[in-house]
């Protein structure tokens, strides 16, 4: 990795990955920790960039496409919002590094309504590694807008989860064949 490389830790919280959370990916979802985790101390160590985009919604929002679609998920300042567990413990650990960024988006894309694509471009990064929930919705549209702004992919299949094996497989497959991202283990 060279220091034009950013990890994405899309959406990893409370709501999508607890058994409790709103809108949960369970058991699929907690098996990646460990592997959200250890990239996030490579990209640390080797002095690379880490972004942590996090959803946040307002409940009963009549604006926003996702009510009509979802319960109420990642409400500012909630539980659900919070990092789930070992991530939750490394950021807290690492969050005044000037190179970990954890930001807002309400979207489904890391860069739909956010500056993501100007700091990227700041720090002359061109190689996003994708990690995160859920793979076929908010990891899949930040691949697609990635993509689409010339940006270089790389998935780390096993730091990726989302509700099914089918949406799992179908994503990873897009991102390799219609994106031209570089699928590791």
């Amino acid at each position: 990795m060279a220091n034009n490389t950013a990890l994405l830790i899309i959406d990893y919280t409370n709501d999508f990955v607890a058994d409790n959370g709103a809108l949960t990916a369970g058991k699929p979802a907690q098996v990646i920790e460990s592997a959200i985790v250890a990239l996030a101390d490579q990209f640390i160590t080797r002095n690379d960039w880490v972004f942590l985009p996090t959803d946040v919604h307002k409940p009963h929002d009549p604006y926003h496409p996702e009510t009509k679609l979802f319960p109420p998920h990642n409400i500012a300042d909630s539980w659900g919002r919070e990092l789930y567990g070992q991530l939750a413990s490394w950021y807290t650990t690492n969050q005044k590094l000037t190179k970990v960024i954890q930001f807002a988006k309400t979207r489904y894309s890391a860069f739909a309504g956010t500056d993501l694509d100007l700091r990227l471009r700041e720090r002359q990064i061109d190689t996003l590694h994708l990690t995160g929930v859920c793979t076929d919705i908010c990891v899949l549209h930040t691949a697609i807008s990635a993509y689409n702004l010339g940006y270089h992919l790389v998935i780390n299949r096993g730091a990726v989860a989302t509700f099914n094996p089918q949406g799992q497989e179908w994503a990873l497959d897009h991102f390799a064949n219609v994106l031209g991202a570089k699928i590791i283990d």
